[in-house]
């Protein structure tokens, strides 16, 4: 004990690190109770989830080449043969999915108790571009998969981008790093997400922890106790001198638990669950791709895949844009006045819509109706019902023609085109046989693909279905 006085002794006198660290440790913060405590420690587990993300990032940079030739083969090499290849993987992914999910909480929570009001409204500013900053990092990361689900996101990310005014190609040129995805595009992306990024999130971190100690921890709100610029820092000095309690021990303790429960838990799924799968390596020459985002993006991809295609360009460029005003603007058209949620109901209202929809959104891209199941199994004898051999090589002609991918029957097949069940209701034999020939919205014209006898045997399966299902 009194070798270790003498080397921290030294230390500190060579350093002053503790003199420096000292000051924070003991600065007071607000008293909360365990619920309230819960909450406040997603600001400090998203720092967590980011180092974690550094530190397994760095392990799977030494065995991953972002070249076009070897990125995909790098990657199943981490995943099949590396030491502990698989697991990092599985940190690292299961670390961003906490990151982005963790990061939303806190901001959420900020919201819900008004902690933008004065005087920290530059604290919830920087904490935006650690939010933006950190989809960047989820959006780059997605590509460095490199597999056919990655390469086709970049390009749809791309014609997104291409679609805003004056810059929009220029914009979509710097994604792709010209007017293909190809080895600069995944050496920009690579850059970006391992270098730039990284960069700005540590400043941004830098920024936003400097404002929390300048300005103090928002305390638990109060009813009855509005926010007034005026007598604000006053009030809030007298409340840590009444109630404040030091940062270390009192509220470090309940950070450093939440540290813990956090690395368990991505330590658990990357064991358990393992990385996300590596699809099929990138074929620019597969046209009938339907890629679909990492789950954190996947509510907007709702969005585009159900707006219609006239409005498309407008969702792209004034959605992000409004949201990006109105986070920018909240502080400074709200800077004042009640933080307690019971005396904030627009504010819980809002805060409830945005869940209920997110949420809605998400579960429908989990669905994904109008992508085409091409893993539908063909019509099983019970669904068919008939002994009518027509009818069965229709049925089996319903499924190798593809009509199953897109057309539901009973519960069976896609649902990206209207339901079959019944459409022998609905449509008579003249009808089918116009239908099938010339396609329609989204439906190819089968006329120069099928023959006679096929188009008879199609034909005859569908108007044998007369479901009473819609």
């Amino acid at each position: 004990m009194r070798m270790f006085k003498r080397v921290a002794g030294w230390f500190e006198d060579r350093t002053g690190l503790g003199s420096a660290i000292k000051p924070i440790l003991d600065h007071p913060v607000p008293y909360t109770n365990f619920i309230n405590g819960v909450w406040y420690v997603f600001g400090s587990a998203v720092l967590i989830a980011f180092l974690i993300q550094v530190i397994s990032g760095i392990a799977l940079a030494t065995s991953y080449v972002p070249s076009v030739s070897q990125a995909y083969d790098s990657l199943r090499f981490i995943t099949d043969a590396a030491l502990f290849g698989n697991f990092l993987r599985g940190m690292h992914a299961w670390g961003a999915s906490a990151m982005v999910l963790l990061i939303g909480l806190h901001a959420l929570h900020s919201f819900i108790i008004g902690s933008y009001k004065y005087p920290r409204e530059m604290n919830w500013l920087s904490g935006a571009l650690l939010l933006v900053t950190t989809l960047a990092m989820a959006f780059t990361g997605q590509l460095l998969r490199w597999d056919q689900t990655a390469f086709w996101t970049i390009i749809v990310g791309s014609n997104m981008a291409a679609r805003a005014p004056f810059v929009g190609q220029a914009l979509a040129e710097f994604i792709m790093s010209g007017n293909t995805v190809g080895g600069a595009t995944l050496s920009r992306f690579y850059s970006f997400h391992v270098f730039f990024i990284p960069a700005l999130i540590f400043v941004f971190l830098g920024l936003h922890l400097f404002l929390v100690v300048r300005n103090g921890i928002s305390e638990p709100p109060k009813m009855g106790h509005p926010v007034d610029p005026k007598t604000y820092r006053r009030k809030y000095h007298d409340l840590l001198e009444k109630e404040g309690v030091p940062f270390y021990p009192d509220a470090v303790y309940r950070d450093v638990v939440g540290a813990i429960l956090l690395l368990v838990v991505i330590v658990v799924l990357s064991l358990a669950v393992g990385p996300p799968e590596l699809g099929q390596a990138p074929d620019p020459t597969n046209l009938r791709a339907y890629p679909r985002p990492d789950w954190y993006f996947l509510w907007f991809f709702s969005v585009l895949a159900l707006v219609p295609s006239q409005a498309e360009s407008a969702v792209i460029i004034l959605g992000p844009l409004l949201v990006g005003v109105l986070i920018v603007a909240l502080p400074f058209i709200s800077n004042k006045g009640e933080r307690h949620p019971l005396r904030r109901p627009w504010a819980m209202i809002f805060t409830l819509f945005v869940i209920v929809l997110i949420g809605t959104l998400w579960i429908v891209g989990e669905q994904a109706p109008w992508v085409p199941k091409l893993d539908a199994e063909p019509l099983p004898a019970s669904v068919v019902n008939s002994t009518n051999p027509t009818v069965i090589a229709g049925a089996k002609l319903f499924n190798e023609k593809g009509c199953e991918y897109c057309h539901r029957v009973g519960d069976y097949g896609g649902g990206k085109g209207p339901n079959l069940s019944n459409v022998g209701v609905r449509r008579n034999e003249s009808q089918l046989i116009t239908r099938i020939l010339n396609g329609g919205v989204g439906m190819p014209a089968y006329g120069s693909t099928l023959k006679s006898d096929e188009l008879k045997s199609l034909v005859a399966f569908l108007q044998t279905r007369k479901s009473s299902e819609p």
